[in-house]
């Protein structure tokens, strides 16, 4: 009961990481390999808001989907000619570079000492049906769903999300419809990066807080949104906590150092059953 409480908890923390990236991917159409950095940057904001100034933790969360916000901006403001001309491979270069370039200015700003995140919703502890689990994890979960509900209305429904496919499919003729072509663009990048900063400022303490710990999130990220179907908001959902459930269950009763392996063998064997990811057919294009 306690690993399946666990890859719940995990597996809605995975698909609040993976969201803005699922947008970005499946609504524009463009990648951001500097999606794990701007959530170490997002984990630090918040600590650096709670620990040395001394907010109030929602607060603080503002502070991190602030300064979230603000990054994707800039990055998308730095390579906004090559996203014009849909440049994907430069686009890759030089979101990799952001990250690297991320990680180095946290290095100098925050230092090499682990940071811990100490929230009052962490230290109020329940029991539930045998299992342990604390009001912070609740907040994760509630805060997956909810975020996750109001993106497939504004994405599926709403006329952002139509807009914003239609900028994907050809921007030149977007703008010639009278489409604000790099409007939507800095939006979509803002987006992504107010989102995985908030994830950052409700999973950040559950763990220490690294100037490494992007990489992980990358990985996850790359997983979720692959494996649930490019463009799939509901597809990354199911995703992000099946692949939770999955690495609970396998790191408590197998080893958890062979997760990520297994992770990617899970992975295989899906796209090659089922291309298209676990929601293939009803992806967002």
């Amino acid at each position: 009961m306690q690993q399946l409480i666990n890859g719940l908890i995990l597996g809605h923390a995975y698909a609040l990481i993976a969201i803005g990236w699922t947008v970005l991917l499946g609504v524009a159409r463009l990648v951001n390999f500097g999606h794990g950095q701007m959530y170490m940057i997002g984990a630090f904001m918040a600590w650096w808001a709670t620990a040395p100034l001394g907010l109030p933790y929602p607060v603080a969360v503002l502070v991190a989907v602030a300064a979230g916000a603000l990054l994707g901006l800039l990055v998308q403001a730095v390579m906004l000619r090559l996203t014009l001309e849909q440049n994907l491979v430069s686009i890759m270069i030089v979101t990799l570079g952001f990250g690297h370039v991320l990680r180095g200015a946290a290095s100098l700003a925050f230092g090499g000492t682990p940071q811990v995140l100490e929230t009052p919703p962490s230290l109020i502890e329940f029991e539930l049906a045998g299992a342990w689990i604390t009001a912070q994890d609740l907040l994760i979960v509630a805060a997956a769903i909810l975020v996750f509900a109001l993106l497939r209305g504004v994405v599926e429904r709403g006329r952002l999300g139509r807009t914003a496919r239609m900028v994907a499919e050809d921007p030149k003729l977007a703008q010639l419809a009278g489409i604000d072509v790099t409007r939507v663009y800095l939006a979509v990048f803002a987006f992504e990066g107010a989102a995985v900063a908030l994830a950052a400022a409700l999973v950040a303490p559950r763990t220490p807080i690294l100037t490494s710990i992007g990489f992980e999130e990358v990985i996850v990220t790359f997983v979720v949104v692959v494996l649930g179907g490019i463009g799939s908001v509901a597809g990354s959902y199911l995703a992000g906590v099946g692949l939770g459930l999955f690495t609970a269950l396998f790191g408590g009763f197998v080893s958890p150092a062979y997760t990520t392996a297994a992770s990617f063998a899970v992975l295989t064997a899906v796209l090659v059953l089922r291309p298209g990811g676990l929601a293939a057919g009803r992806a967002v294009r």
